[in-house]
C-alpha cells in the first residue's frame, strides 16, 4: 500500500467531522477527467514523496482529541489487500472512517462495512451502467459497480452516490439514467468539473456547466433521493 499524500485537516471531506485525509495511489479506472492524475498513472505515482503507515499513524497519534475522523481516498483504495487492517488501526486510535470508492471491489466493500471498519462510504457513480466499459475497458465492471450499490443500499454504513458532471462526457439523459439506475438513496450529490490537471489534458480547455443546468438536473432527479443537491469540487 502507497501512500500518495497527507491532508492534515480538512472541513469538507468527511460530513459532520473534523478530519484529515490520506490519499492512497493506484487506480483501476481510467477517467480522462479525472484532476488526480498523480495518483492514478503509474509514471506520475513513482513521482509521490513516500509517507509509510507508520509515519501516517504517528501522524494521528499526535492528533487525538484533535481530529475526528480520517477519510482514505485515492486512486482506488480497495485495491490494496492492507485497507481492511489499515482501516482497523485507525479505528484504534479512536478515529472515525470515510471511504471513497469507485465501487469496484465489492467484495472488499462488504468486508469493511460488515466487520464495522467504516463509519462513511462515498461512491462515485462515473456513468450510465451501459457506459461503464468507457472508463475500466471491461463490461464487467459495471456489474461489480451494481453490488456495490446494492451493497450500500443495505444501509449498515452511512453513504452517498455522487457523479462529477463533465461537458462533453455527460448529458443531461445520462444523469437521468444514473439516478434512475442507483434509486431509490439516501443521498446523490451532483459535482461539478473542475478543469485542472486531468489526466488528459484536453480537459483542461473544457468550460463547466453553468449552475443554471445543474440545478436544472437536481431538480428534476430529487424525487428519487432523501438528500439530492449540486456542490462544487
Amino acid at each position: 500500500m502507497q501512500i500518495g499524500g497527507i491532508q492534515k485537516l480538512t472541513l469538507i471531506d468527511f460530513p459532520g467531522k473534523i478530519a484529515c485525509t490520506v490519499f492512497l495511489a493506484g487506480c483501476n479506472f481510467y477517467c480522462p477527467w479525472c484532476h488526480s492524475r498523480e495518483l492514478v498513472m503509474p509514471k506520475e505515482i513513482k513521482k509521490l514523496p513516500k509517507v509509510s503507515e507508520k509515519d501516517f499513524l504517528d501522524f494521528l497519534e499526535e492528533r487525538r482529541g484533535l481530529l475526528e475522523g480520517v477519510a482514505i481516498c485515492g486512486g482506488e483504495p480497495t485495491l490494496n489487500k492492507e485497507l481492511p487492517s489499515f482501516c482497523q488501526k485507525i479505528k484504534t486510535l479512536g478515529f472515525s472512517v470515510k471511504l471513497d470508492t469507485n465501487g469496484s471491489n465489492p467484495v472488499m466493500l462488504n468486508e469493511l462495512i460488515s466487520n464495522g471498519l467504516v463509519d462513511y462510504v462515498a461512491m462515485d457513480v462515473k456513468l450510465p451502467f451501459e457506459r461503464y466499459v468507457e472508463v475500466c475497458n471491461t463490461e464487467d465492471k459495471a456489474f461489480d459497480v451494481q453490488q456495490s450499490i446494492n451493497i450500500l443500499k443495505t444501509g449498515k454504513a452511512d453513504y452517498e452516490f455522487r457523479t462529477t458532471v463533465v461537458p462533453g462526457v455527460h448529458f443531461r439523459d445520462d444523469i437521468l439514467k444514473i439516478a434512475r439506475w442507483i434509486s431509490p438513496a439516501k443521498k446523490y450529490y451532483l459535482q461539478n468539473f473542475r478543469p485542472e490537471k486531468t489526466i488528459d489534458p484536453e480537459f483542461e480547455k473544457f468550460t463547466p456547466y453553468p449552475m443554471e443546468f445543474l440545478t436544472e438536473v437536481q431538480q428534476a432527479i430529487a424525487p428519487f433521493f432523501e438528500v439530492c443537491q449540486v456542490r462544487s469540487l
